[in-house]
């Protein structure tokens, strides 16, 4: 009974209409600030994306737009946190957490540290460095680790890397040491041209000289003449003539695939026999 009274005046001891009226309040002031907030969002965003368009528009170079994609992914990116930021900061006020004591004294850095946020600054760091020296942008091909794909996004805390089977993988920006960026200088193409120990090789050398003379001028994204090196032997026994040319960045496959057809194809009209495997001899 003593227990039961003591608890009945403890409970009575709050004024829980005025409890109740508080939270009512917060509640509500919370969902004002939340509203406002989404629509300072997709306001924001649809600027930022129409200013970017509108000056994307007046840019005619390629590598240009590119870096503007990779500027455009990390306003958005910045912008975003600092949304999401000011929702934390008035929700944790609502709550009556001294927000600002807590900043001025560094006391919710050193928290975030404790917690684990030295990668969240190593992030931003990197990322930061990353675009200064243009190491990358949005539309390249690159090799990070062992991630190779397109570059989709760069943001603040993490680069997006598609795949070519279209994995989309997000790769922190900490994470990021080696970069092998593959859309800024020339490629080169290799074409290898299997042959057999007694073939004719000097018919088919005037053969080569013949096709590069001709089929350069069909491909655009060919930057240098094809060069013939020679007869060169394999690991595995067979015998290759290799022919080398250089391509705009991202075209070397086709253009490799596209040479070899033209080389085997015009070998073939002079009735010269070539193996039709590594490993085949000839009879």
């Amino acid at each position: 009974m003593i227990l039961s009274s003591h608890l009945t005046r403890f409970i009575q001891h709050f004024n829980w209409q005025q409890i109740g009226e508080n939270m009512a309040t917060t509640l509500f002031q919370l969902l004002l600030v939340t509203i406002g907030l989404l629509l300072v969002d997709w306001i924001g965003k649809k600027i930022i994306r129409h200013l970017f368009k509108r000056y994307k528009k007046n840019k005619f170079v390629a590598e240009s737009a590119n870096r503007i994609d990779t500027i455009f992914t990390l306003v958005l990116n910045i912008f975003q946190y600092t949304v999401i930021f000011f929702w934390i900061y008035a929700l944790l006020s609502f709550m009556g957490v001294p927000v600002g004591t807590l900043i001025a004294g560094a006391g919710i850095f050193s928290l975030a540290l404790g917690l684990g946020a030295q990668g969240f600054v190593s992030d931003i760091v990197t990322g930061a460095f990353i675009l200064m020296e243009d190491q990358i942008n949005v539309g390249d091909s690159v090799k990070i680790g062992e991630v190779e794909g397109t570059v989709s996004a760069v943001g603040i805390r993490t680069t997006q890397v598609i795949s070519a089977d279209g994995t989309l993988n997000f790769i922190p920006n900490r994470n990021i040491t080696i970069v092998s960026n593959k859309s800024r200088h020339e490629m080169r193409a290799m074409v290898q041209i299997p042959i057999f120990p007694d073939s004719p090789i000097d018919q088919i050398n005037q053969i080569i000289e013949t096709v590069n003379k001709t089929v350069p001028s069909q491909f655009p994204t060919i930057t240098q003449v094809p060069a013939n090196i020679g007869t060169v032997p394999l690991s595995n026994g067979q015998v290759v003539i290799q022919v080398v040319t250089f391509t705009q960045p991202g075209e070397q496959f086709a253009v490799q695939h596209k040479l070899l057809s033209a080389y085997l194809k015009a070998i073939n009209d002079a009735n010269i026999e070539l193996p039709t495997t590594y490993h085949n001899d000839k009879k």
